[in-house]
């Protein structure tokens, strides 16, 4: 018996020695700490020091799940969303949530993460906000629902010259002069940036670089006080020209006043209203906006289509004749989600094509259409829609998709700089348009909710 007990008592303590060999192998840096204290007192404490300490761990761990699941909530449930007056609508969140009407704190519709939520919103006729709960206890967050009346338009997949105007001259950057001393002079360095925009000059209001130059040389070398828009308020600045060899001055400010190029028409309404871009213009040295004075959409032929590859973006390449008989109409708003005007007449082509535009709730993952034109003649190219973000901090980044449609990828090898706008069509229904190209996957892109653009 006592043979027995002196076996199983060196089993157990060979077992042990070689958890602790294990232990002191893969984690180095505790040897010196087993060395120290004995194998079992080290052990000991720390069963000693969990069993302690277990309830705060769990309840720490249950707290970061807690929070974890609400923001995860907080991102699959949209800010805002449309319904069609009078229409029983259906929306599939992808979590479990209870909504109820704020007003009357009636339940409206639950969720239990695969199920839609349905209600009619015949009886109302304007705007409210649905509540959402979690376990129908914990507040998540507030959906404004816009009702509207169902809407039509005539999907376009056009492409367009576009031609805009700044209000203002709009600086480049700054640069170096070669002043007639045969120094080198840069007296706009630090005073202006790229992206601000010079409205006046001593007091007199401008827009045109012509004028700007005009006000320079009649200066005589005596500093100019220059007005400057700079993220949306008005500044004064104080630049002193230099003279060159010829008799000239200049500030050492590259400018620009204009802004040309192609992209694609997404849509009309009956009264002749347009969308198109799906993204603003913007200027391709600062990467900032166009403070749009004027700007008009011009008949633009494709000549050329430089395909799309990993790390470098293709284009299609556009000619545009600014005849007066070749201008479609007006740029009124240059936006985050695309440029907007009207039309002098609808292409012949789309008199006929209306169809209803889609809300994003409508949206689902799974087959698609873009409609675009890559040698005049429209046609649709199959996507796949692969996520809908209600909650894309971009306004024009909503849709992810892919391209999959052979011919459009042997053309184009995906989607093209000069595509954005081109509609999206699902069902039956125009719900998008295209806005970027992945540099890294010429195949992936993103578009915007067509319902983001028709609040323009």
């Amino acid at each position: 018996m006592a043979g027995m007990k002196e076996l199983a008592a060196n089993t157990k303590k060979t077992w042990v020695n070689k958890i602790k060999w294990n232990i002191l192998r893969e984690i180095p840096c505790v040897s010196f700490f087993f060395i120290v204290f004995s194998e079992r007192g080290i052990i000991t404490m720390i069963f000693h020091k969990f069993q302690k300490y277990r309830k705060g761990f769990f309840l720490t761990a249950l707290f970061c799940l807690l929070c974890f699941s609400i923001n995860l909530l907080f991102d699959s449930i949209p800010d805002e969303i449309y319904v069609v007056k009078g229409e029983e609508e259906s929306v599939h969140f992808s979590v479990p949530v209870t909504v109820e009407k704020e007003e009357v704190s009636v339940p409206v519709l639950k969720s239990l993460a695969s199920k839609a939520q349905v209600w009619n919103s015949e009886a109302q006729s304007d705007n409210y906000r649905l509540s959402c709960k979690f376990l129908n206890l914990i507040p998540v967050k507030e959906v404004n629902v816009h009702v509207i009346d169902k809407t039509y338009v005539m999907p376009s997949g056009m492409p367009v010259g576009i031609y805009t105007k700044t209000k203002g001259v709009l600086i480049i950057g700054t640069g170096k002069v070669a002043s007639a001393d045969g120094l080198n002079y840069e007296p706009a360095d630090q005073i202006v940036k790229g992206g601000d925009y010079i409205t006046s000059v001593n007091g007199m209001q401008i827009s045109l670089k012509e004028e700007l130059i005009s006000c320079v040389n009649n200066s005589g070398g005596k500093p100019l006080i220059l007005g400057i828009l700079r993220d949306e308020k008005q500044i004064e600045v104080k630049v002193e020209p230099v003279k060159l060899s010829d008799g000239t001055y200049k500030l050492g400010i590259w400018v620009r006043d204009d802004m040309a190029g192609v992209g694609t028409l997404t849509y009309i309404k009956d009264n002749l209203e347009y969308g198109a871009l799906g993204h603003p213009v913007s200027d391709a040295d600062t990467g900032c906006m166009i403070r749009l004075e004027k700007g008009n959409v011009y008949q633009t032929n494709i000549v050329g289509i430089v395909k799309g590859k990993d790390g470098a973006p293709g284009e299609l390449t556009g000619v545009i004749n600014y005849k007066k008989e070749n201008c479609l109409g007006t740029i009124a708003q240059n936006t985050k989600t695309g440029i907007y005007g009207t039309l002098d007449a609808v292409p012949e082509e789309m008199e006929d094509a209306v169809v209803e535009a889609g809300l994003k709730q409508d949206i689902r993952r799974g087959e698609a259409y873009i409609l675009s034109s890559l040698d005049g003649v429209l046609r649709q190219f199959r996507i796949e829609i692969e996520d809908v973000d209600f909650h894309s901090k971009e306004e024009n980044k909503g849709i992810l998709f892919h391209v999959t449609d052979e011919l459009l990828l042997s053309e184009t090898g995906g989607i093209v700089q000069g595509m954005s706008g081109s509609p999206i069509l699902q069902d039956g229904k125009i719900i998008g348009a295209v806005t970027h190209v992945f540099i890294s996957d010429a195949t992936k892109g993103y578009g915007v909710f067509i319902e983001k653009m028709l609040e323009h």
